[in-house]
């Protein structure tokens, strides 16, 4: 299944994708796509309804990140070899394992808006994993089973505030709309193997990263696994496993996000994401 979130930000309500292309609401049968509710029960439930009987929504309709807000937002960093050579960074030994806020998820059209002052603000396209079932101290030949679905995620970042303040990556991965999610999480069983996506990325038309999860230093498995040994993962949890190369800051000169900059970025089986760069501030 394709799952989706659609409404006002805030306002989101559940849904999915028909196989005929057209979204469909779940708002009659669950409350919201959560760590409640991407339990396998409530999946295989989900998956004995007809998807053509359920109301049909908008094709306008905003898009929300397919999951309601994790509790957490797990990143890996240097996670693809060539990325690691281009950003001058030793190929690491062990998963790079940072935190991005919870509060930067955005919909995969929302506008990304530049901090205040920022000049340095850099584009990432990455496989994310959205945990289903409660992981502690797996292994890597069992982590998968704890995977609900796979989504596409730009890990935006503002290099100035990651590199420059301090040894902490977390200060630039944050921002409030660096977390574009979605436009849909597809179940476990619509991505039999997530080391063989391809992940591509535009900048204003042009290919900046073009790569594939074949060559990840440490696969999905082996993420989680690890990560399962330094936190409990619980049902919701989203990890957003590293990006391939072509980053704006490895580019000769270096290249940044501008205002009215157009992103647009996918995954092979995980749609597309079409981002707008604002300087515009938002209200709390």
């Amino acid at each position: 299944m394709r799952l989706i979130r659609f409404g006002p930000a805030g306002r989101e309500r559940p849904g999915l994708i028909a196989p005929d292309g057209s979204l469909r609401s779940l708002a009659e049968h669950i409350a919201d796509w959560n760590g409640e509710t991407l339990a396998p029960s409530v999946l295989a439930r989900i998956r004995r309804l007809d998807p053509l009987a359920l109301p049909r929504v908008s094709a306008r309709s905003r898009l929300g990140p397919p999951i309601a807000r994790p509790a957490k937002f797990i990143a890996i960093g240097l996670n693809y070899a060539d990325h690691a050579e281009e950003a001058g960074l030793p190929i690491p030994t062990e998963p790079v394992v940072f935190g991005k806020w919870t509060s930067c998820l955005g919909g995969p059209n929302d506008p990304i808006v530049l901090p205040p002052g920022s000049v340095k603000t850099d584009w990432e396209v990455e496989l994310g994993a959205v945990i289903g079932r409660r992981a502690r101290r797996v292994t890597p030949a069992t982590a998968l089973a704890h995977v609900a679905g796979y989504c596409l995620v730009n890990d935006v970042s503002e290099r100035e505030w990651q590199l420059e303040h301090g040894p902490t990556w977390d200060k630039g991965k944050g921002f409030d709309t660096f977390g574009p999610v979605g436009p849909w999480l597809a179940t476990r069983d619509e991505v039999p193997n997530p080391q063989a996506i391809d992940l591509w990325l535009d900048l204003n038309g042009e290919r900046m990263q073009r790569g594939s999860t074949a060559t990840m230093i440490f696969p999905v498995s082996e993420l989680i696994a690890y990560c399962s040994h330094l936190m409990t993962l619980e049902p919701g949890d989203l990890i957003t496993t590293g990006t391939p190369p072509g980053v704006g800051m490895a580019k000769k000169p270096p290249r940044f996000l501008r205002p009215g900059d157009r992103l647009r970025l996918g995954a092979s089986g995980l749609g597309e994401q079409n981002t707008d760069i604002v300087t515009r501030e938002t209200s709390s």
